[in-house]
């Protein structure tokens, strides 16, 4: 609402810093990585550019979870954040809806119409809460509405007046922990079952929602199709396909065919993953004794579906496209038979899934499938978390930017202006300072403001290859050690990120970047030259104070496996210069910014089958590079005072299946390339500010007002309020 300064001034009046104000408010506990970020940045988005919306998620009680580093090892933490971050929510008890669980279901025939009676099952309340998304500069309000489960069963009085109070609190209990916790662990059948009582719970009360508001304002189904577009998020929301099936066909009476038309037309899917091993599946057994009659329904589309490969001669690609398969309910399956729009989330990962993963999808569906290239909002990453940044364009440009990113490619008329590169580089030395601060009085972390920010920031994952980075900066600390006296501009690496609680060799490299950092610092011939800092619980209140800081943006993901990133965007847009493989979209930064721009390195993706083919081995690099030797036997001998011999052994020989996976030890060698010209540049201070600007000034693309604009019109065919 551009009134920031405004506010500002008038709390100094009363003896407050608007600052300290921000930091009483937690961040919402509802995501976990750039999915939920990204979730946000299209609320924004809708908002602002005028078109109707509601994003639908549930109203968790604690968070992903709180991370601690103890030991130099994550440990887990409740994140409770409704004390301070429920503040702008709005219950809506008026608006209760009804989910059943559990049980069976007996079919009953009247008048020809088939009726559903549900037998011993679990009755759930729904009761929303609804956060107003304002859009920046309009009159647009987005809607966010988050369910929280409650007890429909009355309070059993008898049985507590007997002393029974397990069976008295049992239905609250039950209810309750359905809105407990986002993302339970898994590992066992509790959490499986929580997990999928989590999400139906979400899309039957999303979907009566939709309807009854559908219904209220057209008295009607006939058209629901022409006016709803419901769009499932990667896929998690997947049972919403089955529950549209239901209602229609339970509750409003329509036939099969009908019910499907209105389904399928309603319905799209965007992908976010190219991991196969990552694509969501569900035990049958697990399905069908907690939601008996949605399991009857996913059996009858899997079973009109599998009749139609097989009358059109394409029984070959049953066990790609099956919904049901070796006793698994395959919740892409769903997405892509039941959705008439599937897209990924950059070009080179849309690609992908057309090709390998989807590929048979692909020859039945071929115009189901399109693109939609993430986006961030610019207003937030850009606007907000750096005003001195923003400032500064708004003094060159004006502030039409603000509502339209494609504005900002008028900074190019701004290359090689000594006054401007100077300026820019103040900014950023201002923001590393800035960030210097707040990591010593926040965290007693002492970070050289004057060194380079190299950065990666996000969850901590293998094929993310934090590990590949690790190799290169114990790569750099050995070559200090050999030679002290060495001319080495001062570089301080600095991860963040979260990694799943029972994902041991992620926690194993989050350890192992700890005790880098104390080793490094503990050696007084490396120590004022090189240092690893690891954010503890990386969120988006830190994201915001470190990505202005940035200088060097790591995006090293094995090609083909990152289906966009988005942290690659708030980076470019602040001005850090990517040092990346030509991976998600890495693919489309490259496109705009041009090679001379960027810092680029390692297998293409369409090389990486190849390799794997022709008999990778992990094990002959060691043999055959001295640097890569010696840095494995680094990892064996000790980092820190513990050896890390497994993740030695991980890298060259494999620990229960092939070594190195993602190729960490291939990429090295051109990795340390890019690196090194990275370094050389660096030291030609106009040259890195010229890049800098002119990543800025292509950033625009990468606005999810461009992403919202390309969903609007070739997807959900969605009209604004004010044309």
């Amino acid at each position: 609402m551009s009134l920031e300064s405004v506010f500002s001034e008038a709390l100094k009046e009363y003896g407050f810093d608007i600052n300290d104000i921000y930091e009483l408010e937690s961040d919402p506990g509802l995501g976990n990585g750039g999915l939920g970020r990204l979730a946000a940045c299209y609320l924004d988005s809708l908002a602002t550019l005028d078109y109707p919306a509601t994003g639908f998620t549930l109203r968790y009680e604690y968070g992903l979870f709180r991370q601690k580093i103890v030991d130099n090892t994550q440990a887990e933490l409740p994140d409770f954040w409704l004390d301070s971050g429920d503040v702008w929510m709005m219950q809506r008890s008026e608006q209760i809806f009804y989910i059943n669980m559990g049980g069976h279901v007996r079919e009953n025939w009247n008048n020809g119409k088939l009726e559903i009676e549900y037998i011993d099952s679990t009755t759930f309340e729904a009761v929303p809460y609804d956060i107003m998304i304002s859009g920046a500069i309009n009159e647009g309000v987005a809607l966010l509405r988050l369910w929280r489960a409650t007890a429909n069963a009355k309070f059993d009085m008898n049985s507590f007046s007997r002393g029974d109070y397990d069976t008295a609190t049992r239905a609250t209990a039950a209810a309750e922990l359905i809105t407990k916790v986002l993302y339970p662990t898994d590992s066992h059948i509790q959490g499986k079952q929580l997990r999928l009582s989590q999400q139906y719970f979400l899309v039957s009360a999303s979907l009566q929602n939709i309807i009854n508001n559908h219904i209220n304002n057209f008295g009607t189904l006939d058209n629901f199709e022409k006016k709803a577009a419901i769009h499932i998020n990667d896929t998690h929301p997947a049972l919403a396909i089955p529950e549209m099936m239901r209602l229609l066909l339970d509750v409003y009476g329509y036939s099969w065919d009908d019910a499907w038309k209105k389904t399928v037309a309603s319905m799209a899917y965007t992908n976010h993953t190219v991991l196969s091993e990552a694509l969501e599946t569900w035990d049958i057994e697990l399905v069908k004794g907690l939601l008996p009659r949605i399991y009857m329904i996913i059996e009858e589309i899997n079973r009109r579906f599998t009749k139609t490969l097989e009358e059109t001669g394409n029984q070959s690609m049953l066990p790609n496209t099956s919904i049901l398969w070796h006793n698994r309910v395959k919740m892409a399956n769903l997405c892509i038979i039941g959705c008439h729009s599937i897209n990924g989330v950059s070009k080179l990962h849309s690609e992908i899934i057309k090709d390998s993963i989807f590929k048979d999808f692909y020859c039945l569906y071929p115009k189901r499938f399109t693109n939609v290239t993430n986006g961030i909002a610019h207003r937030r990453w850009l606007n907000g978390a750096n005003p001195r940044l923003s400032g500064f364009i708004t003094e060159l440009i004006g502030n039409n930017f603000y509502v339209d990113a494609s504005n900002l490619s008028k900074l190019t008329n701004y290359v090689g202006n000594n006054g401007v590169l100077d300026a820019l580089a103040k900014i950023k030395q201002e923001n590393k300072n800035d960030f210097a601060s707040y990591m010593q009085k926040n965290s007693d972390v002492i970070i050289n403001p004057n060194s380079r920010f190299d950065l990666q920031v996000k969850r901590i994952h293998e094929y993310k290859r934090q590990l590949l980075n690790v190799l290169k900066i114990i790569h750099l600390y050995l070559g200090i050690c050999d030679s002290p006296n060495l001319n080495f501009t001062p570089q301080t690496f600095i991860f963040g990120g979260k990694t799943a609680e029972s994902y041991y060799h992620a926690k194993r490299i989050i350890n192992l970047i700890n005790n880098l950092s104390d080793e490094i610092k503990d050696d007084k011939r490396t120590r004022d030259k090189l240092a690893v800092v690891f954010l503890e619980n990386y969120n988006v209140t830190l994201a915001e104070r470190i990505i202005p800081a940035a200088e060097i943006s790591e995006q090293i993901s094995l090609a083909g496996k990152e289906a966009s990133g988005t942290s690659n965007m708030k980076f470019m847009l602040n001005g850090a210069l990517t040092l990346g493989t030509v991976d998600g979209a890495n693919v489309e930064i490259l496109e705009k910014v041009g090679a001379e721009n960027m810092f680029t390195f390692g297998i293409r993706s369409e090389d990486v089958a190849v390799e794997w083919s022709r008999g990778y081995s992990a094990s002959s690099l060691y043999s055959s590079d001295k640097y890569i030797k010696r840095i494995i036997d680094k990892l064996r001998d000790g980092i820190g005072g513990t050896s890390f011999s497994d993740i030695a052994t991980y890298l060259t020989v494999g620990i229960g299946g092939v070594a190195d996976p993602y190729m960490c030890l291939r990429d090295f060698k051109d990795y340390l390339r890019a690196h090194n010209y990275a370094d050389q540049t660096y030291k030609d201070a106009r040259k890195w500010n010229d890049m800098s600007l002119i990543n800025i000034a292509k950033a625009g693309f990468f606005s999810a007002d461009r992403s919202i604009e390309e969903y609007a019109k070739s997807i959900w065919n969605l009209e604004k309020y004010h044309k």
